[in-house]
This record gives structure tokens, sequence and C-alpha cells, in this order.
């Protein structure tokens, strides 16, 4: 198969001409075969394209490299062989390839009014007589491209974008209509879209935001700009893009071919001007005229540099502060102003000299970058009343290339004045710790405070102590002399610790002061000692004499300072079957007194046990130990401690007679589960009718009247146009909602009913609401007149014998070709 646009596909017999003949033969065998046209624009890229492509393909076949066409309809070895196995005596045969393809180019955005014509598919196996009809598949084949199945040509039926998409992948293949069997194995081809200049560049941004440092030099780059064209680059200028400055100039300009945007004037300062808006053009077509262009705007700011030094607006500052001021408060703040921002600006405050520098310290707030004055040491009125500093500020960020602006740094002088104030009692500790015994009596002085008037007026000082800290009011203090002594009794395992706060002010003065007291409750001996846990002891009734059942240990809320030191002992003069040991380390052992136990007499035996520590004064308890008595093994293992023997039902447990019932519940559920899927299975499905085309065959056995029966259909609706069902719904679906029929209007002037049979075939096949899936539509009129006569195959096999293909001749060298080819088998029949 081959096709007829130009030279864009080639057959074997193009290579002899052209190894043979050379390119003059080849062009005018070319001509003779009606494939060279007028040299229009569309046409000279076309054969541009196409010379290129056949002086590839004449290189490759001469260095005998790999085909660059794929052959489709060759047999294969093994066909070959066992054809000729089959012939014998009969020599191999060379089959001649039928397929030979390269690519279609068409040119983008078409604005005719007619179809696109693409090319023209043509098989070797069509003999003109209709019997193969063309059939096309692939990208867009059936929407985009449409093939005419007789004639084999290719068009597009609308305008296609290669930005869309560049080039699409089809194959093509040639059928016999009667049987529907493949003459030719399907074969691939591509139709690429030729670029043209309709896309203007496009910037990456709309606007773009750049920085550079003031007082750059000249040729310092800014930012780059980018338009990106969507013109096909490999083709013309389309996509070459030039950029130009509109706006911004004499400050900056742009490399036309990068998009780089530098300075242009030197030593701009941004304490002057801050931000410049420039405009840049990006024009396609190499910048020449008529080409498309697109613009953006670049928003540059000058960033800072430190080219300015910190400079004090006054050379002296003044300041008054209370003696009172705490360590750490603040008493001023002074400010050295600097024309640059950001890190630039940063300015850092020293004393570097002064008889204040030991009272007072000055650091730097980040935020405000001001100096802020704190004191040091406590200020004295009485000691000394005014300080003299020595202030300097400097950039902490220096840049070396400026230093000749210096230098960065200034000084002031800052004198404060100390104001005298009535200042509250101090207290002559920071804290007291005093330590009292838990037995001392009610009214026992623990300790004193003392605190005395700072002024010189030396007022008599009143003491406190703020209940919030000894709600319980187990102190108080003598508010003459500041002496603390107790008001309730104390206890140290209550609480070992008291923390109360004493408070001391003048006379006729509200201020007063605080300090914190921290009073130590020390232990004395006046708990007994008691078991550690309770003890849950048996012994077995085969016990021996001496034998340890249980070992017990004593705990003493007292906290001796020596540590703890128990003895264990049994009461006196108490007769009993156990024994205690005392282990020496605060434990002791429970032994047997006896040789075996009975239960049926005696199941439990309670054990008084001394516990005495060894404090003074002496402190001791006694405390019971319950021991039951119990069945054991040999190895002493207790067995069972009850009288009764326990005997257990025979039968199945609880547990297992749940977990039977759980597994009959889990087969219900499983076997209900399965019968729902097979009543569901069983429901009917939603097409059942047998009409529909999809999946039901249905069997003519007569086949029909033709155009004479007239019985199967009204002739008439198809003569009236408006005798037409508004709607025909799908009866698979359930309407979800009515889309209004494309239907236009019919021309009442069209009487024959084949321009009616035209109409409503365009308009199903660009009607949207179509069903999607292969639908049946039955044309029965073919109409009058028509040139053709009737395309039914049926009686075109009788009517063979009578055509007249000689017209073919008559319509130009177009045709040439194919009247050659009808017409030559027209004179070797007649012969």
């Amino acid at each position: 198969m081959s096709c007829g646009n130009g030279c864009r596909c080639l057959c074997e017999d193009d290579f002899t001409i052209l190894k043979q003949c050379g390119w003059p033969h080849y062009f005018k065998e070319q001509n003779r075969r009606g494939l060279i046209h007028s040299l229009d624009c569309s046409t000279m890229d076309t054969m541009r394209t196409s010379l290129l492509l056949v002086l590839w393909a004449f290189i490759l076949q001469l260095a005998d490299t790999k085909v660059f066409f794929k052959r489709t309809t060759d047999l294969s070895l093994k066909d070959g062989i066992r054809r000729a196995r089959g012939n014998e005596g009969v020599a191999l045969k060379r089959f001649k390839r039928g397929w030979m393809w390269n690519h279609f180019f068409l040119l983008e955005e078409y604005t005719g009014t007619d179809y696109q014509y693409v090319g023209k598919l043509h098989s070797d196996q069509d003999k003109g007589d209709g019997s193969l009809k063309y059939i096309l598949s692939g990208d867009g084949a059936g929407s985009l491209f449409l093939v005419d199945e007789n004639s084999g040509d290719i068009h597009a039926t609308k305008r296609l974008d290669r930005e869309e998409k560049a080039f699409y992948m089809l194959r093509a293949q040639a059928v016999n209509k009667k049987t529907g069997i493949p003459v030719e194995p399907e074969s691939e081809f591509i139709i690429k879209i030729h670029d043209i200049n309709d896309n203007e560049p496009k910037f990456t941004k709309d606007i773009y935001t750049a920085s550079v440092p003031e007082m750059s030099n000249v040729g310092t780059s800014v930012v780059q700009v980018t338009a990106l064209d969507d013109d096909d680059p490999t083709y013309g200028n389309s996509a070459r893009v030039v950029y130009s400055i509109l706006q911004g100039q004499p400050y900056f300009s742009v490399e036309p071919h990068s998009g780089i945007i530098r300075t242009a004037l030197p030593n701009m300062n941004r304490e002057n001007r801050e931000k410049y808006q420039v405009v840049i053009q990006a024009k396609d077509m190499a910048g020449q005229m008529g080409g498309l262009s697109g613009t953006t705007t670049v928003s540059i700011t000058l960033t800072d540099v430190n080219d300015n030094p910190p400079r004090f607006p006054h050379g002296v500052y003044q300041f008054i502060t209370p003696e009172s001021t705490e360590v750490g408060f603040q008493v001023g703040r002074i400010k050295a102003n600097d024309s640059d921002i950001g890190v630039n600006a940063e300015v850092a405050y020293s004393i570097i000299s002064g008889d204040g520098a030991e009272m007072f310290e000055i650091s730097t707030d980040k935020e405000t970058q001001e100096g802020v004055i704190t004191v040091k040491r406590p200020l004295d009125y009485e000691r000394k009343k005014l300080y003299t500093l020595k202030v300097q500020a400097e950039n902490t960020h220096l840049d070396p290339r400026f230093l000749s602006l210096g230098p960065f740094s200034d000084l002031a002088t800052v004198k404060i004045t100390v104001e005298d104030v009535d200042e509250p009692p101090v207290f002559e500790r920071a804290s007291y710790i005093m330590e009292v015994k838990e037995d001392a009596n009610v009214g026992t002085i623990i300790g004193a405070v003392t605190a005395v008037d700072p002024d010189a007026s030396r007022s008599i000082v009143k003491y406190s102590i703020d209940r919030r800290t000894d709600m319980d009011r187990v102190f108080d203090i003598h508010s003459g002399n500041g002496s603390l002594f107790i008001l309730k009794p104390l206890d140290r395992e209550t609480a070992a610790w008291h923390n109360i706060t004493a408070t001391a002010k003048e006379m006729n003065n509200p201020l007063q002061t605080s300090v914190h007291v921290y009073i130590r409750i020390l232990d004395i001996n006046d708990n007994a000692p008691e078991f550690a846990a309770f003890y849950e002891t048996f012994v077995c009734e085969n016990a021996k004499t001496g034998q340890r059942i249980q070992t017990v240990s004593a705990i003493d809320k007292d906290d001796p300072v020596g540590g703890h030191r128990f003895f264990f002992n049994l009461p006196e003069n108490l007769k009993t079957n156990f024994t205690v040991r005392d282990n020496k380390d605060n434990t002791a052992g429970i032994l047997t007194a006896q040789n075996g136990f009975n239960r049926l007499e005696s199941s439990i035996y309670y054990v008084p046990v001394v516990i005495t520590d060894g404090e003074y004064p002496m402190q001791s308890s006694t405390n019971t130990l319950t021991v039951r008595v119990c069945a054991c093994d040999r190895e002493g293992n207790m067995l069972s401690c009850n009288a009764d023997t326990l005997i257990l039902p025979a039968g199945l447990s609880t547990g297992a007679l749940v977990a039977i019932l759980l597994c009959i519940i889990i087969l219900l559920i499983i076997v209900v589960f399965f019968a729902a899927l097979r009543r569901q299975k069983k429901k009917e499905p939603l097409i059942i009718s047998k009409e529909d085309v999809r999946d039901n065959i249905v069997s003519y056995n007569d086949e029909g009247g033709g155009e004479e029966d007239t019985q199967a259909f009204d002739i008439g609706t198809l003569r009236n146009p408006e005798a037409i069902e508004d709607n025909k719904l799908r009866r698979d679906i359930i309407p979800e909602a009515f889309f209004p029929s494309r239907r236009t209007a019919p021309n009442r002037d069209n009487t024959d009913v084949r321009d009616f049979i035209n109409q409503r075939l365009q308009e199903n096949d660009t009607d949207p609401t179509a069903p999607p899936y292969d639908s049946l539509a039955t044309y029965a009129y073919e109409g009058n007149g028509s040139i053709a006569e009737s395309l039914s195959s049926l009686e075109s096999a009788t009517t063979e014998g009578d055509q007249d293909y000689n017209y073919l001749s008559e319509w130009g060298p177009r045709f040439k070709k194919l009247a050659d080819m009808y017409g030559g088998e027209d004179s070797d029949r007649d012969s």
C-alpha cells in the first residue's frame, strides 16, 4: 500500500528510479504518477521534507544498513519454507512489498472551510472493483481524521494545534468488504503537525521580585527572567526569543538573549531611592518585525550595606533614679541613629570610663537598637548622689569596602543623679534557719529575727508573721523584739519542716520588708515499732519441730540519728506451738515448736510477737501473726487449707460450652451470607429485551424485498422529514435527564430522500447524546439520479462487467493513474 500526498510515501520502484536514473528522472516519474502538484507554500514544505527523507533512505540502503521502512506483507520464514515444500519443482518467488510508509505532514491552525486533505491510502491488492475498503484507527481516527473507505483519502475534520499534540500515531488496513478479512496486515504511520507562529512568548512569572546591594558596580547581575514560547523551537524562528527593556533605564539593562538584568549606573544609594519598577519585553522571531511579544514587570529593591556610621543626636544625657532602684532595673535609654537598616544598623553600647562604671551597666535592645542603662549594684543616697559615665556606640557588622567613610562609632556622656527615698527596714540576714524538738512545750522561744531602718532617722521596727504562710497558727512572733515562739504542740511525723515569712515595718511608714524563716522539727522516740506488712502464714500438717514458716520485719515512724534497731520476742509466761528467733538484722523468724499439726483440731493459730526499738525512751508493741494449718506435699508445697474436700462435678466446663456456642453462631452467619449472595445473583438483569442489538444475535431467514418491500417500514416517514419522533431513549438504563435534541430544521425544498438521509447521518455523527456503543441505523431508500447508482454489494456483482471507467481520464491528471488502472483492466477483459 502507498499514499498519495506529494512525496510522502514511496514504493520500491522509487528507489530503483532514484538509483538508476537520478533525480531528474525520479521527479519526472513522480509527475507522471500525479504525485507532484502545484508548488504552493504548503507543497514546498512537504516536498522539502520528502526530499530529505528520500535522501536519508537512499543513504541507508547504499550503506546496507537496517531498512528505514517496515515491511508488513512479506510472509514469515516458516510460511515461505512451507509453501516451497508444498510446491516441489517451483522456484522460490520474492514477494513485492505492499506497505512502504513515511511521515504525513499537516499544517496547524487550518482556516479553510473544507476538510483539510492529509493523504491517500492505496493497497496493491486493490483492483479498483470496489471489493476493498480502507480502515483507519489510532489517535483521532474517526473524529479528527476520517478516511474514505473506498478511495483511501484521509482528511482532517478540525483545526489542529501543534502545541496540544505534535503528532498522531495511526494504523491503516485494507479489508475485503464481503468477508471482512484483511488483505494485508495492519501498518502504522505518523501524521506530524507543522508549526506556525501562533503563540507569543510568556514569562514564567507575571511579576518578578529581585534585589541587589546598593553601591554595586555597573554590570552586577540582578535577576534572570525567562519567557517560554510554545511554538516549535526546531522550526524557523517562531520560538526564538529576544529580550529588551521598556522601562527602568538608565538604572538597569537586560541581555537580549539570556534575559539577565544588570545594573547600569554606579553608586545607587538605598537611602536616596530603594525600589525600582523595570518592564521587560520578550519578542519571538528573533526580535524581527511581525514577531509576537509579551511583557513582565520586575520589582527590584536595593538592599542595604553598612555605609553609614552611628551618631548620637546629643553629646550629654542626664537621668535621675531613686536609691531604692533594685539591681537590674532600668535607669534610662540612649540611642545612636544609623541610616542603615537590618544588621547594618545594629549598634553595640559600652561604658568605657566614668566613676559609675562599677554601679551601672549598659546593654543593647535588639529590637530598638537603644542602649539600656541598668543598676549593677545597690544605690545609697547617703554614700553618693551623682555618677558620670562615658558611653560608646559602634556598629557590630563592618563592611571593609566602606571603612574609609568611618569611623563607625560615636561617644556620649551620661550623668545619673541618685534621689533619697524613705526605705523599708532591712533584715540582717537574707533568710533564717531554726530548730526545735517536737516535744517542746507551747510558748517555747525557738529564735529571733532582726531588722533595722536604713534611713538616718532610725525609726522603731515592728515585726509580724504573714499568716498565709502559717495557716494553722503554730508559731507567733513578738512585735517588739522579733522572737519566735510555739503556739501549738509539734509533731515531726506530721510535718518535719515549717516555712514561714516574717515581716518588719516602721511605726509611721506603711513600707515593709519580709524574710523567710525555715523551722526544722527535731525527732524524739515517741512511736512504737510494728509489723512492716500484713503477713499470710501457713504451716503444714506434717511440719517438724524447728521448721521456719515465716520471716517478719518491722517499721518505726521515728527517725533516729543512728538508724533503727529492733528486737523480737514472745510475751513472757506464754505457752505456744511456735517460737520467735531474732535474726539481729531487724528481722525475725517464726519457727514451729512441735511435730505435726491437725486441721480438724485447730485450723488457725494466733502468735503474739513483741517488737521493741533501741532508742530512749524505749518503745514496744505486740503484733499478732495469724497462722493457718494446711495440707502439703512431701516438698512442703501447700495443697489445701480447707477442712472439707472439694469434689469437682463431672462434665464439660463453662469455657468449653461457651466456645461450642460461638462456633455454632459463626457457622449460622456464614450460611446466611452465602444464601444472600446466591439470591442476589438470581436477580433479573437490567436489560431483558431480546431486541438489544448489543447482546443478542437475531437471525433472519429471508433477505427481504429490497426497495419494493414496504411492509416492514413506512416509506412515507422517510419521504416526510417532519414526521420524526422527538426523542428515543435507551431501554437498558433508567433515564436521569433529558437532553434537547440537536436536530436541524428540515429543508422543505429538499424532496430527495437521499439528502434527508445524509442530513440525518451528519446529525448522528455530531450528536453528543448518542448512545456510547455501536448502534444500528437503517436507511432503506437510496434515492434516484445518482451517478454511481446503487452502492449495494449485491447489485455490484451483477453489473461489474457493465462498468465503464473511461470517464476517469477526463477528470484531469490527478485521476490519471486511477484511470490507467481501471481502463487497463477493461482493455484486458475486452481482449
